[in-house]
């Protein structure tokens, strides 16, 4: 049987384990010291009976200078140690996305990552943004600065990345 892309009702943290084989940091981004969104759109990928790859997405609140809108916030993206380099990360992402862009309204996707995988997301179609932004933190007044690298994908074929100080008004996710 092959491989098969499909939404899940809900994605637990053994599931997330299955996936990355467990461990503290399978992301690789504990040194940021965020607090993390959940995400409410799951997409998993399954090979045979072993489920070995995921991406999530949700509704975020953002805005760059005056401008205020949602996006699609991309995240916990994870494929299986022993199957990278195969194109998962690439069907569980566009199966996030083609969701986001059916559920309506949302003409950007975004997402934060570790330096070495912006050429990665690149490959999908994702676009560095060179400028900060800021986040929403627990028990922080005002935005932090996101020490990982923001992304984004137009999600409409006239989506442009406007210019400016950009905010994302909820945690990142």
């Amino acid at each position: 049987m092959g491989d098969s892309v499909i939404r899940l009702t809900q994605y637990t943290m053994a599931e997330r384990d299955e996936i990355t084989g467990g461990g503290a940091d399978p992301f690789g981004v504990a040194s940021a010291g965020l607090t993390w969104r959940d995400k409410d759109v799951h997409f998993g990928l399954r090979r045979q009976d072993r489920l070995v790859a995921h991406a999530g997405w949700v509704r975020v609140p953002l805005s760059v200078g005056s401008d205020r809108w949602h996006a699609a916030g991309l995240g916990g993206v994870a494929v299986a140690s022993d199957l990278r380099g195969q194109g998962l990360a690439r069907q569980v992402v566009t199966a996030a996305m083609e969701h986001a862009r059916d559920a309506g309204g949302l003409a950007h996707g975004l997402l934060f990552c570790v330096p070495r995988l912006t050429a990665l997301y690149g490959r999908m179609g994702w676009h560095v943004l060179d400028d900060d932004i800021g986040v929403e933190q627990p028990d922080v007044e005002g935005p932090v600065r996101m020490p990982l690298r923001a992304m984004w994908t137009p999600l409409t074929d006239d989506a442009k990345w406007p210019t400016g100080e950009a905010r994302l008004h909820s945690l990142p996710m």
